[in-house]
């Protein structure tokens, strides 16, 4: 078994790993310094949809920002992996049509308290890439 060199995901293929995950993370800045924080999510059409409590994330959605979103995997035997990064302008759900589309997903609350705010990011950039044996 050789190891095979860094592949490039089509965007079909970085949409199969985005709809089988429920954890990632997403940066953003908190005043000069980024951040990195984990969420939980579903997608929605090509959409990113992170519930979230008022606070740092919420904030960068009101402010419409760009915002990056990223999953991977990996296995130490054999040595592979994969990420998936999404890249697009964060932005608020209010309005009741949307809001009541993203409560049906499967989007539970991860960390204690309410979370009942909900922001999207809109796949405008997305790549990936991976790496492991041949066969």
């Amino acid at each position: 078994m050789t190891m095979s060199a860094l592949r490039t995901l089509s965007r079909e293929e970085c949409f199969v790993h985005l709809h089988r995950g429920r954890l990632g993370r997403v940066s953003v800045k908190i005043g000069e310094l980024p951040a990195i924080l984990p969420v939980n999510y579903a997608v929605l059409d090509e959409d990113i949809i992170i519930r979230t409590a008022p606070g740092t994330k919420l904030s960068v959605a009101m402010m419409g920002v760009q915002t990056a979103f990223e999953i991977d995997g990996a296995t130490l035997a054999p040595r592979s992996g994969w990420s998936v990064l999404v890249v697009g302008h964060a932005v608020r759900i209010r309005e009741p049509g949307p809001l009541d589309a993203v409560r049906a997903l499967p989007l539970d609350n991860w960390a204690p308290g309410a979370h009942d705010d909900y922001f999207r990011i809109p796949c405008e950039h997305v790549s990936g890439r991976s790496f492991g044996p041949e066969v």
